[in-house]
């Protein structure tokens, strides 16, 4: 969070100078020249803190006499730590990727949107192929499952993307959703060591920490904006993070519990999905960017800009703790978590109806 903050701040400065500006007009709502890179800075926040943490974790192995000034209840997680490096630095350079980009795509105004998904295919092939993080979902299918593995990376990119339309509202949706993920791996114990999932759970509290370092600059009026950049690597992050827990054995209690990040992301999902689906009914490419995200429909309906993003907020936090919830409870409770998740979007579906008829016409 503190690296992050403190990163923007240069950021902000010599956007302009690095090409990095977003002008008023087409379908964005912003009135003024504003600053991209948002982006820059959370992915600076990211890799200094886990640079930091790799060194520290070569020091406690090399120097016993570190290691015993160490807590003691988190000594036993030093050599997994030390022994998944190689992979968390593996998914940094896939992200570092995306952020590459992503920053292409805020300075030239728009790469070939082709291009840009056989990127981010690419980027999520070698995730699931090269680094073998992948769903199972009890289907036993190994083709299928990593099938859908990278279309569940490449659709989290861009839901993130797309849901980054207003001040404070991606950013802030990705860290509650990081924020609730953490604490369910934290919460639950991997079948395997029977112990907290603390490498994802690390993984998600730096992006969140990321994040909130941002959204100090982003908070209305936004200094600065996240740009493509920041949301394709915060939503490849969580995406993978996902992927890399594990929520329920073949054999345990709570096979439901499979479906917490489906219930977490039910928000940045529902707003691509009713997205997509009002373009393609009005012929447009799905690809051009417009204002009938689920936030411009809070707004059309007499919401203000900052109401419509908390609105998104409690609807997001109330799907996290759904989330939280849905990994602890039995199967009758999870229907009932599952069941107020669904009656909320169907409400919010409802008030919406008459925006989607309105800009159908």
């Amino acid at each position: 969070m503190l690296v992050t903050w403190l990163s923007l701040y240069p950021v902000r400065r010599f956007a302009s100078a690095l090409g990095l500006v977003a002008k008023p007009g087409g379908h964005s709502t912003h009135a003024k020249v504003t600053p991209l890179g948002g982006g820059i800075g959370i992915w600076v926040g990211i890799m200094v803190t886990f640079s930091a943490a790799s060194v520290a974790i070569g020091l406690l192995r090399h120097y016993p006499e570190l290691q015993a000034r160490f807590p003691e209840a988190l000594q036993p997680y030093l050599e997994g730590a030390w022994s998944r490096l190689g992979q968390l630095w593996s998914l940094l350079g896939a992200a570092t990727v995306l952020v590459a980009l992503g920053v292409t795509d805020d300075r030239r105004g728009g790469v070939n949107p082709f291009f840009r998904l056989a990127v981010e295919f690419a980027v999520a092939a070698f995730v699931v192929y090269g680094l073998g993080f992948g769903l199972t979902a009890f289907i036993g299918i190994t083709w299928l499952t990593n099938v859908l593995s990278v279309i569940w990376i490449v659709g989290l990119i861009n839901s993130f993307n797309m849901l980054d339309n207003m001040d404070g509202l991606s950013g802030g949706v990705a860290a509650i959703i990081a924020a609730s993920m953490a604490i369910v791996m934290l919460t639950t114990a991997d079948p395997e060591t029977s112990r907290p999932q603390v490498f994802v759970a690390a993984l998600l509290m730096v992006v969140c920490g990321s994040l909130l370092g941002f959204l100090w600059h982003n908070r209305p009026p936004a200094k600065i904006f996240m740009g493509d950049g920041g949301s394709y690597l915060v939503g490849f992050l969580i995406a993978v993070a996902m992927l890399m827990a594990t929520f329920a054995s073949n054999n345990g209690p709570r096979p439901h519990a499979m479906l917490a990040p489906l219930c977490v992301m039910a928000v940045p999902l529902y707003d691509m999905t009713t997205v997509l689906w009002i373009r393609i009914r009005q012929g447009r490419s799905p690809f051009v960017g417009d204002r009938s995200h689920f936030s411009h429909r809070l707004v059309e309906l007499g919401l203000s800009r900052t109401q419509a993003v908390l609105t998104i907020y409690l609807v997001t936090a109330t799907c996290g703790l759904a989330s939280i919830l849905l990994t602890h409870v039995e199967i009758v409770q999870a229907i009932t978590v599952i069941g107020i998740v669904a009656c909320m979007l169907l409400l919010v579906i409802i008030l919406e109806s008459t925006q989607w008829e309105s800009s159908d016409k």
